[in-house]
């Protein structure tokens, strides 16, 4: 693993990775979309971590100001203050500035390659969802000819410094690795787990819940068992391979939010290793961008919408035998919804059901 440790310089105890960093085997794609204040959060965790790293940050057309934030940021005309809480000790000091940031404009994405840049900053213009922004990110980093694995990683989230050393470790001593995940805690209850890995599927019905969602991280676990398990990674942290994108492809983009990670692994079918990175440590604040909350009740619409439609167009592409039987359990989601006096929730699933645009 020696080839993994940067040169780096100390700075009040946490160690900065350095411009001329070169040959990282670990690209971070993070997708921003008008929640500047979440992203910053994230790289100043980030880029204080013991492994380096390239960082790809993916705006997905915000209208925020948020790509002037990152620069002001970077240039260090805008002072980070790290939020209160247990997980400040993350993300202060603030990293000494500037940082070595980069934007690339829209219609100069397809032609860049990644350079000496701490943070490349991709300007999309446009919304492109999870996966299309994902892919854009992924494959702007591919074009390092020294990145082996992508891994794409919530703006919402802090991440613990040994995260991305234990990452590319798991996946170096993984045969024919294709995904791997994490340990991903909650951020605002940093004792408990939202998810080891991934997530297990229920093939009839569609639903799926993380491997040992909200037990406390003092729960005992088998690292190989969760890995067994998993039938796909939790997007929110989610690692893969060059060689998987290679032979199975990037994201399917016309989900543009949710199913996409299980698509991939249908398509995987097998052919490469799921592994699990136990000694990586996440810290989601969970549906930031959308509010795709996992509590009952409190999904925003629009994470309604695009779950009902992503679940049709996900059994209509893979299981198209099955793709029936969605439609009564769909309908079952919707009266729920009524019942619980949420008729726009309601409406806007009937829309999706049906394949029809939100409004």
């Amino acid at each position: 693993m020696n080839d993994l440790k940067p040169s780096h310089r100390q700075y009040q105890g946490t160690t900065v990775q350095s411009a001329q960093d070169r040959n990282a085997r670990l690209a971070v794609i993070v997708i921003n979309w008008n929640r500047w204040s979440d992203t910053l959060e994230c790289l100043e965790s980030l880029l204080r971590c013991d492994t380096r790293v390239r960082v790809v940050i993916v705006d997905n057309g915000s209208t925020d100001g948020s790509i002037d934030r990152l620069k002001a940021w970077a240039s260090g005309e805008e002072p980070y203050e790290a939020p209160m809480g247990p997980l400040r000790r993350f993300t202060n000091p603030a990293l000494p500035k500037p940082v070595n940031l980069r934007v690339i404009a829209a219609d100069e994405i397809a032609t860049a390659r990644p350079g000496d840049e701490q943070i490349a900053v991709l300007a999309v213009g446009e919304n492109r969802g999870f996966s299309g922004g994902n892919n854009i990110g992924m494959r702007f980093a591919l074009g390092d000819a020294a990145i082996a694995y992508c891994w794409c990683l919530n703006n919402d989230t802090v991440v613990d410094p040994a995260a991305p050393g234990a990452l590319v470790a798991r996946m170096n001593a993984t045969h024919k690795v294709g995904m791997c995940g994490t340990q991903v805690r909650y951020y605002h209850r940093p004792g408990v787990w939202q998810a080891l890995n991934g997530q297990r599927f229920h093939l009839l019905t569609g639903s799926s819940k993380s491997i040992y969602l909200n037990q406390p991280v003092t729960r005992p676990f088998d690292p190989r068992k969760v890995a067994r398990e998993t039938d796909f990674v939790l997007g929110a942290s989610l690692a893969v391979s060059r060689a998987f994108l290679e032979t199975v492809g990037f994201m399917e983009e016309s989900y543009f939010l949710y199913f996409e990670e299980m698509d991939w692994s249908v398509r995987n079918r097998g052919r490469f290793a799921i592994a699990f990175a136990h000694g990586a440590i996440v810290y989601h604040k969970e549906g930031g961008s959308i509010g795709s909350s996992a509590k009952k009740g409190q999904r925003s619409e629009a994470s309604e919408y695009y779950l009902m439609r992503s679940r049709h167009k996900f059994y209509r592409r893979n299981f198209p035998l099955l793709w029936p039987l969605q439609f009564p359990l769909s309908m079952a989601l919707i009266v729920r919804r009524l019942f619980r006096r949420q008729p726009q929730k309601a409406a806007v699933m009937t829309r999706a059901m049906l394949g029809m645009s939100r409004e």
